[in-house]
């Protein structure tokens, strides 16, 4: 298992725990009979540190980037299909006018 998935994993886990903080801060309000105005500071941090983390492994799970340029050496895998019965050259691209070179009309 990779560190970056664990440490997502650990992000989500803060997040939910300072969800649960939320439910249970709000809950001894309605007990003391006190408006909600905001959550306490710690349940901010606990966001912030959740969303930092769980963008983190975001960015950092999905493995290496791949080259789009399609003369690269890494991107040799993708290749026209050697079953060319599927590929489709009667499109909409038919109706636009040959002639590119088109001037407006004033």
């Amino acid at each position: 298992m990779n560190i970056s998935f664990a440490i997502g994993v650990f992000g989500i886990l803060i997040l939910s725990h300072a969800t649960y903080s939320t439910i249970q801060y709000r809950s001894f309000l309605k007990i003391l009979e006190e408006e909600f105005s905001s959550p306490p500071f710690n349940v901010v941090v606990e966001l912030i540190l959740g969303l930092v983390l769980c963008l983190w492994a975001a960015l950092a799970v999905p493995g290496k980037f791949l080259s789009i340029h399609p003369d690269s050496e890494e991107n040799r895998i993708v290749s026209l299909p050697a079953n060319l019965d599927f590929m489709i050259f009667n499109h909409r691209g038919r109706a636009l006018p040959k002639d590119v070179n088109m001037k407006l009309k004033c």
